[in-house]
């Protein structure tokens, strides 16, 4: 696979951790901040439209809803609700564009300067940064209202790692440092379900049909659930050749459709040493049944830790992200890989697919977003 080093669309004035695309409206959501600590540096949520123009991809921001002293570290998205990862909570949001011109015609309180100061068009992101203007695109304005917010982890040093909405929007699980996998409903964020998944951390949780749940975590193992009952605990490596002598650990889970096989369910893992060696043995990357959870193929995929994990809409593609900055596009059905981007050394945080493009967020300081532009995704 040959290195290429990605467009940078856009680049927050805050670290990004999260990422989440909306394929039907192009809308890309990232989120991130400097936490609590009285840095200066902010905390928020940005909700950028991405468009082709002449060509080429571009990003503009409708909207920067600040999160006050609190950083967004992961999200999940269903339809216009949003949920945030922040610190021990979850945060629910919901978003909805509206037509500028509607807009003005409900708000006639500012000024007619103000009217005017909102309608100028485009700006960059650096001209947001100056000017803390939240609405930037012509004739689209984008209302972000808090919903609900609830604690989800309760651990000595709290904090919600994963969050995931089931398949009908209608309930979120979430999972962090105490080893509790914790559903609640949507959007009033009653908790229906409470079970300890994990001696230690999760890692990962994905929902998938049927009540099914699979969660990874620190110690080691990747189980799957029905609600609260263990089904199986995954097994990735035991029709192996012998591996390196290093304990593994299982980094992500997502469930990804099998193209042109309505009932074709797939799971997807990253395995990844347990400790960082100077030499590092490969990452693994498995893919599942997604009805019985057996292993049907693994193949390694690079010496670079892996971490983070996203699989296309079609289930076309897996997109793995690197702590080294980098990002690799598979093929789900062969685990071959198809193409390679570099970036400078920094963490790839998080990674999401639009139609023949896969985004990724980094941690350099202050994080950009680029974008991979890979081969068309066949399933759009």
């Amino acid at each position: 696979m040959g290195r290429r080093r990605a467009p940078e669309l856009y680049r927050a004035p805050f670290p990004l951790y999260a990422l989440r695309v909306e394929p039907s409206t192009g809308l890309l959501i990232t989120a991130g901040g400097g936490g609590a600590a009285k840095t200066g540096i902010k905390n928020g949520v940005h909700f950028l439209q991405l468009e082709r123009i002449g060509g080429a991809l571009s990003a503009s921001l409708l909207h920067s809803h600040d999160t006050e002293t609190k950083a967004t570290m992961n999200l999940a998205l269903a339809g216009n609700i949003l949920a945030a990862g922040q610190d021990a909570s979850c945060q629910l949001l919901q978003f909805n564009p509206q037509d500028q011109e509607t807009s003005d015609k409900q708000d006639n309180t500012g000024s007619q300067e103000e009217g005017l100061r909102q309608r100028k068009g485009t700006v960059t992101t650096t001209e947001t940064q100056e000017s803390g203007a939240s609405t930037q695109q012509e004739g689209v304005e984008l209302n972000v209202e808090n919903l609900q917010s609830v604690q989800t982890d309760f651990g000595s040093d709290p904090l919600q790692k994963t969050v995931c909405f089931n398949h009908d929007s209608t309930l979120l699980a979430t999972g962090g440092t105490d080893g509790f996998v914790r559903v609640w409903q949507v959007p009033s964020l009653e908790k229906v379900l409470e079970f300890k998944a994990h001696e230690g951390e999760i890692e990962d949780l994905a929902l998938g049909p049927g009540d099914k749940m699979v969660t990874t975590g620190w110690d080691f193992k990747a189980c799957v659930w029905q609600r609260d009952q263990l089904v199986t605990g995954l097994r990735w490596d035991e029709n192996l050749p012998p591996l390196p002598d290093t304990p593994y650990r299982y980094q992500a889970c997502r469930f990804g459709w099998v193209p042109d096989q309505p009932a074709g369910l797939r799971l997807f893992t990253v395995q990844i040493p347990h400790k960082r060696l100077r030499r590092p043995p490969p990452c693994y990357l498995t893919a599942w049944d997604g009805h019985n959870f057996l292993p049907l193929r693994t193949q390694p995929c690079g010496n670079e830790v892996i971490s983070c994990l996203s699989v296309s809409e079609s289930g076309t593609f897996l997109g793995l992200g690197t702590v080294t900055g980098s990002v690799a596009i598979y093929i789900s059905f062969s685990l071959q890989g198809v193409s390679l981007c570099g970036c400078c050394c920094c963490c790839v945080l998080g990674s999401s697919f639009w139609p023949s493009c896969c985004f990724r967020v980094s941690s350099q300081a202050f994080s950009s977003l680029p974008c991979f532009l890979g081969d068309q995704d066949p399933g759009h």
